[in-house]
């Protein structure tokens, strides 16, 4: 066992924006390198819990297809079915298969890519565009996949009879019933008019039951920006939809959310208004009402949050403080106890890379690994 309970390990081979989940005792990890206009994605895997990384495979099938300007539009990454490796991510200006034309800009739109591994789980099938109908991908996208082979890409655009601004966009989903080999064309995952905020991500998670999450930002009126919860039963047909968090801000604010699941429960994390902030997403809550936490101090400067969760209900959750438009900055993080109390507090500074951020695990001996 590690003396200290937290231990802080670079991205391998010089990577940023780490994506990690841990399935069967195996370290999942995806990454981003090369030019962040049009660079790559990686993929390795530890077993031996971040000791050791296997060769790095490359996951976008044309070089330079992926983009990680922006912090929020990089690579995601989901286990399901078989220990099969499911990766989404935005498509670069270089990036093909193009998506469809986008009416406002009168140019074809940036592509929501998709990549599985084979059979053999020694590299990734061809990457293909998802977006059939929808245009004007901004923010990043995200991929879910479950134990019964379901897998899920959800991103923010514009369907064909949208109006004007951001109050016109919809989350949508499309849908997988065979771990990733066909999917259905995309569908919103609410008819609710929230909107959604453009440059901001958004966040899906499937649980041991199939049970599928969704978080993303509004954009109602342009203004109300505030978190909303997806939560499904029925393998991603249909989805409710209430609001988690409010905040009023007529401007984008490029933020990311993150969804574990622990022994007992699902969570979720976001940012409102420079602080970071999760809690339990249970069905039935008056969300108004739920159990919000949030690290001490008074820093209004947090953004990017990750949450990794132990065995004995315990919570770390990471961001980053300082971090702006080609602008890196300092890693935080905070381990909350099984109550939702704050216990042990970073009393580091390591640095974090421009368009980057942390991510996080937790070890079998209920110590953590943050990746930065």
């Amino acid at each position: 066992m590690d003396d200290q309970p937290v231990r802080v390990l670079s991205v391998p081979n010089n990577g940023i924006q780490p994506q990690v989940v841990v399935h069967e005792d195996h370290v999942h990890l995806a990454y981003f390198a090369g030019d962040a206009a049009h660079g790559d994605i990686f993929y390795v895997r530890s077993d031996d819990f971040g000791r050791r990384f296997s060769p790095p495979v490359r996951v976008n099938s044309q070089s330079g297809s992926a983009i990680a300007i922006g912090s929020i539009r990089g690579a995601q990454i989901a286990v399901g079915k078989n220990g099969r490796v499911h990766v989404a991510w935005n498509g670069s200006g270089v990036a093909e298969p193009k998506g469809p034309m986008n009416p406002d800009s009168h140019r074809p739109s940036f592509p929501m890519l998709y990549a599985r591994q084979n059979e053999a789980g020694t590299e990734f099938e061809a990457q293909r565009n998802l977006m059939r109908e929808t245009f004007g991908l901004d923010g990043g996208g995200s991929v879910a996949a479950d134990r019964g082979g379901n897998v899920y890409v959800a991103w923010h655009g514009k369907g064909p009879s949208a109006g004007v601004g951001e109050s016109s966009r919809q989350v949508w989903i499309a849908r997988s019933a065979d771990e990733g080999r066909g999917f259905s064309e995309e569908r919103p995952a609410s008819h609710e008019p929230t909107g959604a905020c453009g440059c901001c991500g958004l966040r899906v998670f499937s649980d041991s039951r199939g049970v599928v999450f969704g978080l993303y930002r509004s954009a109602t009126e342009n203004v109300h920006r505030d978190i909303y919860l997806l939560r499904s039963s029925d393998s991603g047909r249909a989805f409710s939809v209430g609001r988690l968090h409010q905040w009023d801000v007529n401007a984008c604010p490029m933020s990311s959310m993150a969804l574990i699941e622990t022994q007992d429960e699902v969570f979720g994390a976001w940012e409102t208004q420079g602080q970071v902030y999760f809690a339990p997403l249970r069905a039935g809550v008056d969300y108004a009402k739920t159990s919000i936490r949030t690290p001490p101090g008074n820093n209004q400067r947090r953004k990017y949050p990750t949450l990794a969760g132990n065995q004995r209900g315990e919570i770390l959750m990471t961001w980053v403080e300082g971090a702006g438009w080609q602008r890196g900055g300092m890693l935080g993080w905070q381990i909350f106890d099984r109550a939702g109390r704050p216990v042990v507090a970073d009393n580091t500074r390591r640095d974090v890379p421009v368009w980057s951020f942390p991510a996080a695990f937790a070890r079998p001996d209920g110590d953590f690994t943050i990746i930065v």
